[in-house]
């Protein structure tokens, strides 16, 4: 079986949004935060990511094109490091 191909980006230059990835085949715009949280928007055509990625604000263009126009999932953000265990 074939691995599906994921495109990748990073906005070093957004406050708000870290990196983006993108499935062609499923459509599906993958969002990540800069807070942690991950949001993946559905049925999002390949000419919106471009768009975004071309965008000279990336958080102004997910706030306007992509959030009120795709149906999306939230996934919480992730503890990057396990709880200090209670030593009593």
């Amino acid at each position: 079986m074939m691995a599906r191909a994921r495109v990748a980006r990073s906005f070093p230059a957004s406050s708000a949004i870290d990196r983006a990835t993108y499935d062609p085949e499923m459509k599906a715009l993958d969002i990540f935060y800069a807070g942690g949280d991950r949001y993946c928007y559905f049925g999002v055509p390949q000419e919106v990511y471009d768009a975004l990625c071309a965008a000279p604000s990336a958080g102004a263009f997910v706030n306007q094109i992509v959030k009120p126009h795709f149906r999306y999932q939230i996934e919480s953000r992730r503890r990057r490091f396990r709880p200090a265990e209670d030593e009593s």
